[in-house]
């Protein structure tokens, strides 16, 4: 039924190959081991899902490696459908009924949460998760695992202590410029630090 609706069995193939191995490549002769099809076949699907923008490819050694796209707009739904578990746009993480959103506001020394990028719909920009405060590094590395398993994919973020934040939001600085200038949601701002510097 899936063969139907997606219009090639090698393009099923590919996309379970792809959604089950985030952040793995592979080189053609090997994807055609790997799923079992003909090289060209392999070939020609692979050309279709780079135009879409579900693939990009990256020549290393000489080799031509494919991996999925994990900033692709449509890679949450496309996982929830073709990986081999089953995988939520938004999973709970942490033990009791507390979201992955909550539990970045519980984090101690946090002041200022912003998510952007992939986890913002209409959002250019190249940092997901934007967090200013004294956190424990331990602790904030562990729970950025859990939400990337939770989301399904790698994820860009980026931690400031409150003063660092702050002298860049005041001199305009471009890294913080171009986040607050796209689509954000602001999940703690404890100081209501981007009310005062609109």
């Amino acid at each position: 039924m899936i063969d139907a609706l997606f219009g090639s069995k090698t393009r099923i193939k590919l996309l379970h190959l792809f959604l089950n191995n985030p952040g793995k490549s592979f080189y053609v002769r090997e994807i055609t081991r790997l799923i079992d099809e003909q090289i060209n076949s392999v070939r020609r699907e692979l050309a279709n899902m780079m135009n879409v923008g579900i693939v990009s490819s990256e020549t290393t050694d000489n080799k031509l490696y494919y991996e999925v796209n994990q900033r692709y707009e449509h890679y949450v739904p496309l996982r929830a459908i073709f990986a081999d578990q089953h995988v939520e746009a938004v999973v709970e993480v942490v033990s009791g009924n507390t979201s992955w959103h909550d539990a970045l506001t519980q984090i101690p020394g946090v002041r200022l949460v912003l998510t952007a990028g992939v986890l913002v719909t209409g959002s250019a920009s190249a940092v997901d998760i934007l967090i200013v405060g004294d956190v424990s590094p331990t602790r904030l590395n562990k729970m950025m695992k859990d939400i990337e398993k939770a989301e399904g994919r790698e994820l860009n973020y980026s931690v400031l202590s409150y003063d660092e934040f702050y002298y860049r939001l005041s001199v305009r600085d471009k890294f913080i410029t171009e986040i607050l200038n796209g689509k954000y949601s602001i999940l703690v701002d404890t100081d209501n630090m981007l009310n005062s510097h609109k």
